[in-house]
């Protein structure tokens, strides 16, 4: 598979509840992820849900940032997908976890892409 794109999916555990709960905060955590990974930032949308939570999304050039908090749970679940090679993912993951106070992540990362013809025909046939 050619890949196009590199996609983080992190399980973001045992974080502060005040710093998922902050619109404010979460929205300039994720921001300045997408800066420490090296990306150029577009735009940004964050929504304060009621009694506590926070949704956001970072768009980059390189794709986009996203995130949606359980601050009761201490939990957040983050999506950072980038394209190219100047922007690692990992460094975003990195950022927020230290920031959000987190004690665990569980993270893994999808190559996004194109099937080859080959592997094309075989999903068709499923």
């Amino acid at each position: 598979m050619q890949s196009l794109g590199r996609h983080v999916l992190a399980e973001v555990y045992g974080c502060r509840f005040e710093a998922l709960n902050d619109i404010k905060f979460v929205q300039d955590v994720m921001i300045n992820a997408a800066l420490e990974a090296g990306a150029e930032v577009r735009e940004f949308v964050f929504h304060k849900f009621s009694p506590q939570g926070v949704s956001g999304v970072v768009v980059i050039s390189e794709s986009h940032l996203a995130i949606h908090t359980w601050p009761e749970l201490g939990y957040a679940a983050v999506d950072v997908f980038t394209c190219g090679e100047k922007v690692n993912p990992w460094d975003a993951c990195n950022y927020l976890a230290e920031k959000f106070g987190s004690t665990y992540v569980n993270a893994n990362e999808v190559q996004r892409g194109l099937i080859h013809e080959q592997e094309e025909r075989l999903v068709a046939n499923i």
